[in-house]
Parts: structure tokens; C-alpha cells; sequence
């Protein structure tokens, strides 16, 4: 097992680079970005930078792979969040400079198309965090959702260890960013189901990867995971979905992919996100998403009964693509519990 660095904590008045490594949302809607800014200055004390290709729409993978390698190289940034995902991320990978991104390591936070990032920096021994799209989970609605908030202060600042609790709602996609009531609304919301537990009834503490089922596969087709699973061994796979709603089918053959690989079987715990049911051109009834949550969900709980029965599982956790979001380390340990049931992650 690689040793992974843990980056040091920034403080308030520390700059952050804030970057687009995929989609550029910030010029797509940039209302949404000026809100999610001037909310992460209250909350963290932290100054944002922005890079040249931060509000760039169809910026090249060699320009945002510039500013990657230029905010991580620099020691006035301590800490670098992603706006959103994207879908082409795999493409700028080729041109990061290794030496340059972790002579001085710093916290990165992203999901979906950042899975590309973090699992690159993991490979490249820097842990960073899973979650934190500053235009999906800073910037719209009302406020910043507070498990949300207590997992960016955590990642960012104070290394502390949280509980990861249910927030009890869920939306699977907010208000379209280009309409003013983005900035003030929330999108439809709905309760959410309790968590699913399988596995022994025991507590497994181990470091963290994983991310987007989706973009796990290019990783690994790309050949940028180590063959050997025993990498993972003892640890603990983070599992989520994006909002392209995946038919249950394919999700059973990524995961079943998984599975052959050895992966499933080399971790003591597995967490699955709480998947979203629906979005802005498909919205089904209530019981058609519950429907679809709980057929991923068995789906999942059978194949990892099948490759690793001894793994404590976990799913419907919010870590993905809904909203709340919880922030969650990707090299850093988190503790499934599941003869107690919870889940405690360590931000360090």
C-alpha cells in the first residue's frame, strides 16, 4: 500500500485557487459563481484566485492542465476546489506535471469528472477530498446546506473528525443556474430513505478511494490505476453515480467490472451514494425514484455479496450527485461501523 501525503490545513486569509479542470461553469452562469465566491469568503475566511481558464467555456485540456499545474505549484495557493465536473477531464491527465503538483502539497476538493484528479493525486501519494463543486454546492439556493458546510470547514481548515449524518432531504437537481431563482431557491426536495446497512456487524477503519462509477471506468480502461488491487486492501471504496440516471443495467455491469478486477474484494467497506432518480427533462413520480434507489441498491448489495461477503456496506449516503452534499476524504480514513450503524470520517 502507497504512502499518501496529507496537505496541510489552510487559515483564514489564505488564497485558494478556484479552477474549471473540466466544465467552466462559471462562464456558463457566472450569478451562480459570484454568489458561491462571496459565500466561500464568509464561510472560510479564505481568498479565491481564479485561473485564466476558470470562467473559459472550451478551454483546451493543455490550458486547464496549465492552470492546474500552476495552482498547485505555487505556495501562496493552499488549497484547490473545483467549480464543477464536466465530462472530458480524462483528456487533460496526459499533460499534469507530477513534480510540480506535489512538490507542495495542497487540498484538492471535486467529484464526478474530478474523480480523474483525485484518483491521479492518489496514485501520486496526495490524499485530497471528495465533493465540494463550488457551483453546484456553494453558490445556488438559499443558503449553504449545513452538512455541506461542516465538510468543507472540515477539509479546508480544521481537520477534525465528523460524523457523517443523514440531512434528511435530498434533491436530485437544483434551478437551472441561468434563471435569477437560482440564486434564491432550492430545488424540489424530498425526503430521504434510511441507509441501507449489509455485512458484518463490525467496525472497519480504513483510507478512502474511489468516486463516479463512470468516470472509474475510464480510469482504469486508460490504465491509470495500479493493476494490483491489493492497493486498496483494507480500505474503504466510495461508490456514487452521476445525473445521467445509468440504467440499473449498466450499473450492475460497471460494478460487476469492479468486481472482476478485484477491487470489490479488496476493501473491508464499501459506502454507496445515494444515486440521483431524475432531472431537469426526466422527472418521474415519487415511487418510480424510490423504485429506481432501491433496485441500484440490491443490485449493489448482491454482486458485493458475491465478491466480498465480509465487506461492511453502507448505501445512501449523499456524497454524489444529489444535494445535500457531504464532502468526504479520498486518502483519508473513514470508519464504517456496522454493528453501530455510523459512519465518522477523519478530515486530517
Amino acid at each position: 500500500m502507497n504512502r499518501l501525503v496529507h496537505p496541510p490545513k489552510a487559515r483564514p486569509g489564505d488564497r485558494v485557487a478556484v479552477l474549471s479542470p473540466a466544465f467552466a461553469a462559471p462562464g456558463f452562469a457566472p450569478a451562480v459563481h459570484e454568489q458561491a465566491m462571496t459565500r466561500l469568503i464568509e464561510a472560510t475566511g479564505l481568498v479565491p484566485v481564479e485561473y485564466p481558464t476558470t470562467r473559459r467555456l472550451g478551454a483546451s485540456p493543455w490550458d486547464r492542465a496549465a492552470d492546474l499545474n500552476n495552482a498547485f505549484g505555487d505556495p501562496d495557493i493552499r488549497a484547490v476546489l473545483a467549480t464543477v465536473g464536466g465530462d472530458d477531464q480524462i483528456t487533460v491527465v496526459p499533460y499534469l506535471d507530477a513534480e510540480q503538483m506535489t512538490a507542495d502539497p495542497k487540498a484538492f476538493l471535486g467529484y464526478s469528472d474530478n474523480t480523474n484528479l483525485s484518483s491521479w493525486l492518489w496514485t501520486h501519494g496526495v490524499a485530497s477530498f471528495y465533493g465540494g463543486s463550488t457551483q453546484v454546492h456553494l453558490g445556488p439556493g438559499p443558503e449553504v446546506d449545513p452538512v455541506h458546510l461542516a465538510g468543507l470547514r472540515a477539509a479546508l481548515l480544521t481537520g477534525e473528525r465528523l460524523e457523517i449524518t443523514d440531512p434528511g432531504e435530498s434533491e436530485d437537481f437544483g434551478v437551472d443556474w441561468r434563471e435569477p431563482a437560482a440564486l434564491t431557491k432550492n430545488g424540489q426536495r424530498e425526503p430521504t430513505e434510511p441507509w441501507v446497512w449489509s455485512g458484518p456487524a463490525r467496525a472497519v477503519t480504513g483510507r478512502s478511494w474511489g468516486g463516479c462509477l463512470e468516470v472509474l471506468q475510464q480510469i482504469l480502461m486508460a490504465g491509470r490505476f495500479p493493476l494490483d488491487p491489493d492497493v486498496l486492501a483494507g480500505g474503504v471504496l466510495l461508490l456514487e453515480t452521476s445525473e445521467e440516471i445509468i440504467p440499473t443495467s449498466g450499473f450492475r455491469r460497471l460494478l460487476r467490472a469492479l468486481g472482476e478486477r478485484g477491487l470489490l474484494a479488496a476493501v473491508d467497506a464499501i459506502l454507496l451514494a445515494r444515486p440521483p432518480a431524475s432531472d431537469h427533462e426526466r422527472q418521474p413520480s415519487a415511487e418510480a425514484r424510490s423504485a429506481y434507489r432501491a433496485e441500484q441498491g440490491d443490485v449493489a448489495l448482491e454482486l458485493i455479496e458475491y465478491y466480498n461477503p465480509e465487506a461492511v456496506v453502507c448505501i445512501g449516503i449523499p456524497f454524489g450527485h444529489t444535494r445535500p452534499q457531504w464532502i468526504l476524504p479520498y486518502g483519508g480514513e473513514i470508519t464504517v461501523d456496522g454493528a453501530a450503524r455510523s459512519v465518522f470520517a477523519d478530515y486530517r
